[in-house]
């Protein structure tokens, strides 16, 4: 599909497959990982993304003649499966209505709640083309809503257009999200002691004990970065990762060529944290890297053994950061049990167009009152924080 705005082409794009990957890279600063064309076009053609799941590619573009000037990686969603900003209370609202809530224009990263940009673009003018097409275009095809999960703190301004009230509907969560930025006096930790001396007596002996319990299993590990990576090794994390799939009876959505497609495409992002005894793997973490931070993902184990879940999500990313200078480590969504081993509470964001105006109305104050409540919540979780007092 195709429409013309001034001198500018708007496209939808039913395949990453359609731009020159150059193109689509040359809209971002290449810093995340989950929006190179390299990461997205992968999961489409090593068979991530199915229809009768619920996801369709319907990739927002805007041209310049030739010229790929801003661009949105999105999809059709038959249901809100693999999206993390829960919608389920207004599909049924509709659904008692009698209207069709589905489907719906989700701008997102499939199955990846990690904030990044949506609004590809190099100027702020071009992301604004951007939100005033996805809108525009959501009405013409009588789709119900149109939705920006997990965009940058930096993007949520240019949903508003300087209206208090504007028609892009705003929600807030919280993430668990650990940071070794610069103190007071510009230092950082150096090494997982400094990072423990900064928690209160009580947690930080509980990691030592967690720790030490795994150590004392006879569990090694082993970091795996994607260039480095054997088809032994990517079969291995495959498995895991089913096997945490297949205990909570979910889809698993990612495919082992699309692993083998990440070592490949994107061999300096990819991260696995691989768990040994007795020489062989029983566990594993795979995680993306990207400028300063880590994304941990998914994570699998064919055993049950004290602190073994902790140890391979959590603590070796921790010093992984710390040996590789990066700044934050994000871990995945949702997780309070994280609080206790350093990852602090951050907010993430998501925007919503609802084309119908009487439910539009209906769920601002709705989303306000959400807000309010996660800001609350995430001020409960501040005071219960792992470390010392004044650090």
């Amino acid at each position: 599909m195709s429409t013309r705005d001034d001198a500018l082409s708007i496209r939808l794009l039913g395949s990453l497959g359609d731009i020159d990957a150059a193109q689509w890279d040359a809209l971002h600063d290449g810093t995340n990982p989950f929006v190179g064309h390299a990461f997205l076009h992968g999961m489409e053609i090593h068979g991530c993304l199915r229809e009768d799941w619920g996801w369709a590619p319907h990739h927002l573009t805007v041209w310049d003649g030739d010229a790929l000037i801003a661009a949105m990686p999105a999809y059709l969603k038959q249901n809100s499966h693999g999206e993390f900003v829960f919608d389920h209370a207004w599909a049924h609202a509709y659904a008692q209505h009698g209207l069709d809530y589905f489907p719906k224009w989700l701008a997102a990263v499939p199955y990846s709640p990690v904030t990044g940009p949506r609004l590809l673009a190099r100027s702020a003018e071009h992301r604004r083309v951007l939100i005033a097409a996805m809108a525009q275009l959501c009405a013409r095809q009588k789709l119900s809503s149109a939705h920006v999960n997990f965009h940058t703190h930096d993007e949520d301004s240019l949903f508003d257009g300087g209206q208090a009230d504007g028609d892009w509907l705003p929600r807030i969560d919280v993430q668990y999200h650990w940071r070794n930025l610069p103190d007071a006096d510009g230092k950082r930790w150096e090494n997982f002691e400094q990072f423990l001396a900064a928690f209160d007596h009580k947690h930080r002996k509980n990691i030592r004990q967690e720790r030490a319990k795994v150590a004392r299993a006879g569990v090694t590990f082993r970091v795996v970065e994607g260039g480095d990576a054997s088809a032994d090794d990517l079969a291995t994390m495959h498995r895991f990762y089913l096997t945490t799939f297949a205990e909570y009876g979910n889809h698993a959505a990612l495919t082992l060529e699309f692993l083998q497609h990440l070592a490949r495409e994107m061999p300096r992002s990819l991260v696995i944290f691989l768990a040994e005894r007795d020489g062989e793997a029983i566990a594993g973490a795979l995680c993306l890297r990207g400028g300063d931070t880590l994304y941990g993902r998914y994570w699998g184990s064919e055993v049950t053994l004290p602190g073994l879940h902790f140890e391979t999500c959590y603590y070796q990313g921790i010093d992984y950061c710390l040996r590789e200078g990066l700044a934050r480590f994000e871990p995945g969504a949702q997780g309070e049990h994280k609080l206790a081993r350093g990852f602090l509470p951050s907010f993430v964001h998501s925007r919503h167009w609802i084309a119908h105006p009487g439910f539009r109305d209906a769920l601002r104050p709705w989303c306000r009152d959400e807000a309010a409540s996660v800001r609350r919540y995430a001020q409960t979780l501040g005071a219960h924080s792992p470390f010392k007092r004044g650090d």
